[in-house]
């Protein structure tokens, strides 16, 4: 898994631990819904950090807890 694919299953996970649709989240951390879906389909190969901040502040989490996560343990090398 490249660090994209786990940014975009950490949001869903998040989601999902929250009870929280997509559009919901848009609407709680100020990010349009094209950009969250955009994070989590190949349109977006680079989730941008300030995206990723309002979405932890929309969702009541640091940075830090959002990427607490195992999914961030083993990700592929990017440079190659």
């Amino acid at each position: 898994m490249n660090a994209k694919e786990a940014v975009a299953k950490r949001i869903l996970e998040l989601c999902d631990e929250k009870d929280i649709a997509i559009n919901g989240l848009a609407n709680i951390s100020g990010v349009s819904p094209s950009t969250i879906y955009s994070m989590l389909n190949e349109k977006s190969q680079n989730p941008g950090v300030v995206s990723i901040k309002k979405i932890c502040d929309g969702l009541d989490i640091s940075l830090r807890q959002f990427f607490d996560s195992d999914i961030f343990d083993d990700l592929e090398q990017e440079i190659q």
